[in-house]
């Protein structure tokens, strides 16, 4: 894993300081207070148990965005992001204890008190009393120290200038790389351009440089991302800072430095690795899926079947990974017949020729008159899109990726936008939980790619958990 090396350092604090909370509240209740309360006989899985719920913490604070360095050097948002985590992580400890049955926090409400208190208390003062003041005073040893800049623009030269003036990151900006600026030319405050981009490879080894910068003006999608795939070839933490990619600081809580949303775009976990993850977890996840849901799917079935004349499932093809076709599946929401493909398509091919599909809001051709009074509640809590655990169980899809798209949908794709099928689509995405039909088709697009370079496991539960409360409020959806 790919990470700076001080978000590893707050995570180990983290996990140590929650760990021995866990501990002291045991010892505390029991044998000070001389509370009654449940005592494992194997002394191990109690101690295993609270392993994995101090893990689960970890989890909750990098959800609640606790490791990024902008919320690190605050204090009213940090100490907000710690009261938050732990009071949702002791909720979900309770139900979780409910769920193995682990008595010892079901037997006594002093011990979820204590806890509370001990973790919150030494969690908050080791991170804003020890390990702030070492990370500001320390910043080399923390920190990715040695910096350089891809573009000497405008958008080059403003994040210079805050890092410079405003350098609360211990970074040194070793200098700037640019194709339209001779090499030497003094960009800002004495950094100069010590090349062109091909020279990026070369310029890393002579400067010692740990992190790319990427903030280039004046470049289109294509060569954006050809240059974000030849930085990460080369193994550093790679941000970026673009106009073209301002939707993801919009829809996610990104880092920023001085003010400037940047977005990191380094793949984290080996490839293989991550799909073979990603693999078992989805066969897993959709096979338990499909029995927990199974009364549900029986109930729409009967209502779909019952509701109007037609099938019960919608059989569609859709492109995949690589741009392989699969047959798709959903719940029907519309009357038999109403969906007519050759119309819908020449409809759709027109309607891509428009400014809306590509900058709008809408990226669907719908008429209302079509869909059945059930397959509305259904498309607006997405209860249509259960059947595709079948697609995921196949192997077509995964719980988690870029949406799958129409045949002439991707025929009619720029190259940079086929990116988003570079890896297999998913039930639910970044762009899904972040509007669904609000988000234009370009940010999308855009959203799918941010993923595709950050496709890590907790991010994937992240999105997964996040995606209930879209299907429930129906926000977004068409």
């Amino acid at each position: 894993m790919k990470y700076p090396r001080y978000k590893y350092i707050f995570a180990i604090s983290d996990f140590i300081s929650i760990f021995i909370s866990f501990i002291l509240s045991h010892y505390i209740t029991a044998d000070i207070l001389n509370k009654n309360v449940y005592v494992n006989e194997n002394e191990i899985l109690t101690y295993l148990t609270f392993f994995v719920y101090s893990s689960i913490f970890i989890f909750i604070f990098q959800n609640n965005n606790l490791y990024k360095i902008n919320i690190f050097l605050t204090r009213a948002p940090h100490l907000t992001a710690l009261l938050k985590s732990f009071l949702y992580g002791t909720v979900i400890l309770i139900l979780f204890s409910f769920v193995i049955k682990f008595n010892l926090i079901l037997s006594s409400r002093v011990f979820v008190i204590c806890f509370f208190i001990i973790a919150l208390t030494s969690v908050s003062s080791i991170r804003l009393l020890i390990l702030k003041p070492f990370y500001l005073n320390f910043t080399k040893i923390l920190s990715n120290s040695n910096v350089i800049i891809i573009g000497g623009g405008k958008s080059g030269k403003l994040l210079a200038e805050k890092l410079i003036f405003e350098n609360y990151y211990g970074m040194k900006i070793k200098g700037f790389l640019d194709d339209d600026i001779p090499a030497g030319t003094d960009i800002f405050k004495g950094i100069l351009c010590v090349g062109k981009i091909d020279d990026l490879s070369e310029q890393i080894k002579i400067l010692n440089i740990d992190e790319i910068i990427i903030a280039i003006d004046n470049i289109g999608y294509e060569k954006l991302l050809d240059l974000i795939d030849n930085c990460n070839k080369l193994e550093k933490t790679v941000k970026l800072t673009s106009e073209l990619f301002n939707i993801v600081p919009e829809k996610i809580v990104t880092e920023n430095y001085s003010g400037i949303p940047v977005v990191d775009i380094s793949p984290k976990i080996n490839k293989n690795l991550n799909y073979l993850y990603k693999r078992i977890f989805d066969y897993v996840a959709a096979f338990i899926g499909i029995i927990l849901l199974s009364p549900v799917f029986i109930v729409i079935s009967l209502i779909v079947k019952l509701s109007s004349p037609g099938e019960v499932f919608f059989k569609q093809l859709r492109i995949g990974k690589d741009g392989e076709p699969f047959v798709f599946y959903k719940f029907r929401s519309m009357y038999k017949n109403s969906d007519n493909d050759i119309t819908r398509e020449m409809n759709m091919k027109e309607f891509m020729k428009h400014d809306k599909y590509v900058n709008g809001n809408s990226m669907k051709i719908i008429n209302s008159k079509n869909v059945t009074p059930v397959g509305k509640f259904l498309r607006k809590t997405s209860m249509d899109e259960l059947p595709q655990l079948f697609n995921v169980i196949k192997g077509d899809m995964s719980l988690v990726g870029p949406r799958p798209c129409l045949e002439y949908e991707y025929l009619a794709y720029d190259e940079w936008q086929k990116r988003r099928h570079s890896v297999l689509p998913g039930c639910t995405g970044v762009w899904q939980v972040s509007g669904r039909s609000s988000v234009s088709f370009k940010d999308s697009v855009v959203l799918d790619l941010y993923y595709i370079n950050n496709m890590t496991p907790w991010l994937d539960l992240q999105l997964i958990f996040k995606t209930f409360p879209v299907m429930i409020f129906g926000r977004g959806a068409e």
